[in-house]
């Protein structure tokens, strides 16, 4: 059997964790490779509306194992409180959810380091959550991290140590902090931890593969936001594409089947960054409010645009994507025109390739569709969709070379069209 991959092909907030909640009844397991609790995963059904951090979003079916990847970081902390909420809604994890001992840990003081060095950045903030993710893969980097399988023998000297050594590096910057109650919070969250089952994931996982079993692993951000292909430096810290699937997991690309990429029928982005297609203007204002765009982990507003198709062609090639999945365009059921980027024009050149720097002299060539004007929220097959729109997913799919194979037309998991 093979890991298919569901990931983000724009600068995150696609809507994966729904699919991932639709697609889990293919498979016996569902991991989480990369990133950590600074991103938001909703999914709605039955009425609820839960947002995940760090737990996988096949946790909602009952019968699949759920694993927390090596590649992730963990905030105990964060972890603790997104477990508690589950359990209040009735969902019991500590049989369904597994954690890999290499997952590395967010100490308390990685989340001041964090605060401390976006601080430093003055107006040049990346715009960080402040979750403590960048100083956390920093630590892992440099061979400094702390990791899950480290609280099972002596944590108490390791986190000590790890702790003055952060306290050293926040002594050279002018910033004020109590560690006291985050510290707190945090070890209340390592005992949490404590009470479900650690693992070697990368073997758990390639046994379950040879015994037959499929495993869906569910990416974190998107793929503009990776570390080394996003719009750095306005990234986060890990490999959010597919090939971070392997290294976040321990599986071989051999293993690797179905790449599922995810887009929205428009483009957001949330904090600092460039963004070539983005509206500053009354339409870019209803699609962020018609698209509820707030974060689900931070509720900051995020900056609105139309569709890129220049950055989902790159996006759709190192990911080597081989079905789309296209989200929310019910947003756009009321404008009478859409536009889609199509090419840059870079310096004066026009191009279709994704530059090195997308940071300024990037202007966005359009192609103009005429709306379809219909509340997509009511339809459930391809037969129902108004000429306009499938003409829309058409050109699409010519652009980029890939099927779509799924759209979306509501939150709930129910409105969700295979076609």
């Amino acid at each position: 059997m093979k890991v298919d991959v569901l990931l983000g092909l724009q600068w995150g907030d696609e809507g994966k964790g729904k699919i991932v909640d639709v697609l889990t009844p293919n498979y016996s397991v569902v991991t989480r490779f990369q990133g950590g609790p600074n991103a938001g995963h909703t999914l709605e059904f039955e009425n609820q509306k839960y947002v995940l951090r760090s737990v996988p979003s096949g946790i909602f079916q009952g019968d699949k194992i759920n694993i927390i990847g090596n590649g992730v970081v963990l905030d105990p902390a964060l972890f603790k409180a997104e477990i508690e909420q589950l359990e209040q809604s009735g969902h019991k994890l500590t049989e369904r959810l597994l954690i890999s001992r290499k997952a590395h840990l967010i100490l308390p003081t990685h989340r001041l380091l964090d605060a401390a060095l976006e601080q430093a950045k003055g107006k040049g903030k990346i715009g960080t959550t402040g979750k403590g993710i960048g100083p956390t893969y920093t630590d892992k980097i440099s061979r400094n991290g702390l990791r899950v399988g480290d609280i099972e023998k002596n944590f108490e000297e390791k986190y000590k140590n790890a702790i003055e050594r952060h306290k050293e590096i926040l002594s050279h910057y002018d910033f004020e902090y109590d560690l006291a109650p985050i510290e707190k919070e945090w070890l209340a969250g390592v005992e949490k931890l404590r009470q479900f089952t650690f693992i070697d994931s990368e073997q758990y996982i390639n046994k379950t593969l040879d015994s037959g079993k499929g495993i869906l692993a569910e990416g974190a951000q998107g793929t503009m936001l990776d570390v080394d292909f996003g719009s750095y430096p306005f990234v986060t810290s890990s490999n959010t594409i597919s090939a971070g699937a392997c290294t976040g997991l321990g599986v071989s690309p051999r293993r690797i089947g179905e790449v599922f990429g995810i887009f929205k029928a428009y483009c957001t982005r949330v904090g600092s960054g460039p963004f070539p297609t983005e509206l500053e203007d009354a339409i870019g204002e209803e699609l962020r409010k018609l698209g509820h765009e707030f974060g689900a982990v931070t509720g900051r507003p995020r900056r609105c645009g139309w569709i890129d198709l220049v950055a989902l062609k790159y996006a759709v090639t190192i990911n080597g994507v081989s079905q789309l999945i296209m989200m929310k365009s019910d947003v756009l059921d009321q404008f009478k025109t859409i536009k889609a980027c199509v090419a840059y024009k870079v310096n004066g050149i026009e191009t279709k390739d994704f530059p090195f720097d997308i940071n300024e002299g990037v202007e966005p060539i359009y192609k103009e569709f005429p709306g379809w004007c219909t509340d997509m929220t009511k339809t459930t097959s391809e037969s129902q969709f108004p000429k306009e729109y499938s003409n829309y997913i058409k050109f699409i799919e010519e652009y980029l070379g890939v099927p779509v194979k799924f759209v979306s037309v509501g939150p709930d998991r129910e409105q969700t069209i295979k076609r």
